[in-house]
C-alpha cells in the first residue's frame, strides 16, 4: 500500500521572503507515530510543509493520504485533500482541527478521525485493506501501551532544528478553558502516560545528545515523572520540556529532572493579572508565587521560557508593559507572547461565542497574532499594537542586558545572553540555514548553551 502523509503549513512558514525559526524546530511527530502502525512493506512518505515545498500537482496519487492540519493551516489541509480527492485517493483525516470541527473536516475528506488515534487508527488500517473503512473514527480507549517505535527514519533531521523530539504522554491533568485539550479528549482520559520502560526505550533510540520533550505537562504525573528521571539519570541528555508553576514548586521533582538533564523549562505563566486565572480556570497558577517559581528554576540551573496572554478580560491598556517589565526583572532567558485566541469547542469559545464576541471564523487568523474577537478591557488595535511592543521590547538589546544583570553571576549572565539574544537578534542567521536546508547545523551550538545551565547554587 502506497501511503502519503502530509502536514499542511500555515502562509507564513512557506514565505518566500523570511520564515522564523519556530517553523524548523520539530519534525511531525504525529504523522511519524501514525506511520508506525504501517506493515513493514506498506511504501510511506512523510512531508512537511514548514520545511519543504510541497507541489501537490507533481505527487503521485496514493493509496491513501493522511493529514494533519492545525487550526492556522486548516484552509491549506482542505485544499491538500480536496485535490487528492479529485483523483480518487481516500483521504483521511484527523487532529486538534478536525475534532473541534469534525463536520467542517467531513466535507473535505472520506474518513475523519475525533481525539487521539492510537486506538481508532489501527483500526480504520484493517478495515481500509478490508475495504469497509467508516466514514469517521472516535477515541475511547485511551492507552500507549504497546505503542510502536515513531518511525523517525521517515523525518528528515537536516531539515530541523530539534530532530530530537519526544513526547511519553498524552494531555495534561489540568482545565484551562483556553485549551483544545478537554474537547480533543473528549469521551475517554485526558492525560495518561507511556510505560516508564517503554519511553526509556525510544529515548534510548534517539541519537545525539539533545531531546525535547513535546509533552504538555512532563511533570503532570509526579510518579512516572520521577520513576523517568530516575531511569534518563546518567544517560548524558541534555533536554527541554513544558511543566507548570505548579510543578516547578513541588519539593525535589525539579531537582530529579536537572539531574535527569534538564536545562529549559516551558512555563505557562500565562497573566500577570490574578483576576484572569480564576476566570480561565487556570487553577493551577491561583496563588502561587511566580518570583519563586523563576528563582527556583535559576537557582537549579534551568532556563525559562516564559508564556504570556494578553487580552483576557481583566487586561487593559498597562498590561503589556507590566508584563514585560515583570518579565526582565525576574532575569527570564525567552518569553513567548500570545492574543488571547478562542478556539472551536473549547470553554474559551462557547463563552465568547454566547457574547456574540467572536468577530470572524477566519482561521488562518486564529494565530495568537490577530484579535478574532472583541476584548472587555481595550481596543483590538491596542491589543495587536500592545502584542507587537511587547515582543519588541522584551527583545530590546537594552532588555536583554538587564535580564542578564538579574542573574547572579558572570557564567549565568553570559550564558542569558548567549541564549536570548542568539534566538532573536539573530533571525536573519535562522532564515538562511533554513534555507540551506542543514538548520540542524546549529545544533552543537544549542547544545553548548544549554550545557553552559544545570550548575545549581547552593
Amino acid at each position: 500500500m502506497r501511503v502519503t502523509m502530509i502536514l499542511p503549513a500555515l502562509t507564513e512558514a512557506t514565505s518566500p521572503l523570511f520564515r522564523p525559526i519556530k517553523y524548523s524546530l520539530f519534525p511531525p511527530l504525529g504523522l511519524a507515530t501514525l506511520a508506525g502502525y504501517l506493515d513493514p512493506d506498506d511504501e510511506v512518505t512523510l512531508l512537511d510543509e514548514h520545511v519543504e515545498r510541497v507541489d501537490i500537482e507533481a505527487l503521485d496519487s496514493p493509496d491513501l493520504l493522511v493529514v494533519q492540519p492545525y487550526i492556522t493551516s486548516a484552509r491549506r489541509g482542505y485544499e491538500i485533500a480536496d485535490h487528492f480527492r479529485a483523483r480518487g485517493v481516500h483521504v483521511a483525516m484527523g487532529g486538534l482541527h478536525v475534532t473541534s470541527l469534525p463536520d467542517e473536516a467531513a466535507a473535505h475528506a472520506d474518513t475523519i478521525f475525533t481525539g487521539p488515534g492510537e486506538d481508532t487508527w489501527p483500526l480504520f488500517l484493517k478495515e481500509f485493506r478490508d475495504g469497509v473503512p467508516a466514514r469517521r473514527y472516535d477515541s475511547k480507549l485511551r492507552t500507549l501501551a504497546g505503542l510502536p517505535p515513531v518511525r523517525r527514519d521517515l523525518i528528515k533531521r537536516q531539515l530541523y532544528l530539534v530532530p530530537n523530539s519526544i513526547v511519553v504522554s498524552r494531555g495534561c491533568p489540568h482545565h484551562c478553558d483556553f485549551c483544545y485539550k478537554d474537547a480533543f479528549f473528549e469521551g475517554g482520559k485526558s492525560f495518561y502516560t507511556q510505560a516508564v520502560d517503554e519511553a526509556l526505550a525510544e529515548i534510548e533510540r534517539l541519537p545525539g545528545r539533545h531531546l525535547y520533550f513535546l509533552d504538555d505537562h512532563l511533570l503532570g504525573n509526579r510518579r512516572f515523572a520521577e520513576a523517568l528521571f530516575d531511569g534518563m539519570a546518567g544517560m548524558g541528555r541534555l533536554w527541554q520540556a513544558a511543566g507548570t508553576v505548579k510543578s516547578v514548586l513541588q519539593p525535589d521533582l525539579l531537582e530529579r529532572a536537572v539531574d535527569a538533564g534538564l536545562r529549559s523549562l516551558f512555563v505557562g505563566f500565562e497573566t500577570v493579572n490574578s483576576a484572569n486565572l480564576a476566570e480561565r480556570r487556570k487553577d493551577q497558577n491561583i496563588g502561587k508565587d511566580y518570583a519563586a517559581a523563576v528563582r527556583r528554576l535559576h537557582d537549579a540551573g534551568v532556563m525559562v521560557n516564559a508564556s504570556f496572554v494578553f487580552g483576557l478580560d481583566h487586561d487593559g491598556p498597562d498590561v503589556f508593559d507590566r508584563t514585560v517589565e515583570w518579565a526582565v526583572e525576574q532575569g527570564i532567558e525567552t518569553a513567548t507572547f500570545h492574543i488571547m485566541t478562542p478556539y472551536p469547542s473549547t470553554g474559551l469559545w462557547k463563552q465568547l461565542e454566547a457574547q456574540d464576541r467572536i468577530v470572524h471564523r477566519d482561521w488562518d487568523l486564529y494565530d495568537t497574532r490577530h484579535v478574532v474577537y472583541r476584548p472587555k478591557g481595550m481596543t483590538p488595535r491596542q491589543l495587536e499594537d500592545g502584542y507587537w511592543r511587547a515582543y519588541r521590547d522584551f527583545y530590546r538589546w537594552s532588555n536583554i542586558w538587564r535580564g542578564a544583570a538579574a542573574q547572579p553571576g558572570m557564567h549565568e549572565r553570559l550564558r542569558h545572553l548567549a541564549y536570548s539574544g542568539g534566538w532573536k537578534k539573530f533571525e536573519p542567521a535562522w532564515d538562511a540555514l533554513i534555507r540551506s536546508r542543514n538548520v540542524v547545523r546549529a545544533m552543537p551550538m544549542l547544545e553548548r548553551t544549554l550545557a553552559a545551565f544545570g550548575g545549581r547554587r547552593a
